[in-house]
């Protein structure tokens, strides 16, 4: 179980990280969030509330990928432009939750936030999931990382979701609170990184 030391130290991390990379991004970032302005014809940062740690609303930050409204409708892929798609399949879409972990928000690694009517439902031992906070990467992240595409060639996507995938996501992220070590963040990121 990860202990209070642990998570000290996993926010230590966290920050110096993105004190280092996030100078180096800043303009890769500004850029992108330009090609979003153009490309959706709207703000290219999107925001959404989101559930993190201990069951706390907080606003996360994205790059735009879809056109005005999709978002809200949980509309996914298939309404995304060829330059939205790319953002979304390379995982672009996401760097600007680097702020988020600079502000404490998120960690680097952990389970993704999810919308309300997750998480925040989670009962009993599930509930350790809220001990940490979400991650921009994680061990189910990985494992569901073509979860639009799995969900898309399903009859009742919704129902696949909340019955399936979200199930299993939920024993994931306990194993990964149970099994906590900064090896396996390190472990978590490298594969990210190098998209395994």
């Amino acid at each position: 179980m990860i202990s209070k030391t642990q998570l000290k130290v996993k926010r230590i991390f966290d920050v110096a990280v993105v004190l280092v990379f996030l100078p180096l991004l800043i303009i890769p970032i500004l850029l992108l969030v330009l090609i979003a302005t153009i490309d959706t014809k709207q703000w290219g940062i999107y925001s959404q509330l989101r559930v993190g740690q201990y069951g706390k609303l907080f606003r996360i930050y994205k790059l735009r990928t879809l056109a005005d409204g999709a978002h809200q409708l949980g509309q996914l892929d298939h309404l995304a432009s060829s330059m939205g798609r790319f953002l979304r399949q390379s995982k672009l879409n996401e760097l600007p939750q680097l702020f988020n972990v600079l502000i404490g928000d998120m960690s680097l690694v952990g389970p993704r936030p999810d919308l309300q009517g997750f998480a925040d439902e989670l009962k009993g031992e599930d509930r350790i999931i809220l001990k940490v906070k979400p991650g921009i990467t994680g061990p189910a992240s990985l494992k569901y990382r073509h979860e639009e595409q799995l969900l898309a060639v399903r009859k009742d996507p919704e129902h696949y979701n909340r019955t399936i995938i979200w199930a299993d996501k939920v024993k994931i992220n306990k194993n990964y609170v149970q099994n906590y070590s900064f090896y396996l963040d390190l472990t978590l990121i490298l594969k990210s990184i190098l998209n395994k």
